[in-house]
């Protein structure tokens, strides 16, 4: 599952690894790993990293759209949970 866009952010802005890794003290190879979608950085780095780059934190993570989800919602979930435990 793809969760952040640190690979195209930093692929479009030429942004190195290792330039990230000194900044926030982390190794290159953790930087890597959040690049390459196979581990996420924590909120308080994606601020930092978002704070180094001046852009909008929301650039740095995949956007959105459940118009077209059809997983239950909170509410479905909840009325199915609450009526079992009613039961």
């Amino acid at each position: 599952m793809k969760l952040n866009r640190l690979k195209k952010v930093f692929d479009d802005q030429k942004i190195k690894n290792r330039v990230i890794a000194i900044y926030l003290g982390k190794s290159e190879s953790t930087i890597s790993l959040w690049r390459n979608n196979k581990r996420q950085p924590n909120l308080e780095e994606f601020y930092q990293i978002a704070k180094l780059l001046r852009i909008n934190i929301h650039s740095l993570i995949e956007p959105t759209d459940w118009k077209n989800e059809t997983s239950e919602t909170y509410e479905e979930f909840t009325k199915k949970y609450i009526g079992k435990k009613n039961n």
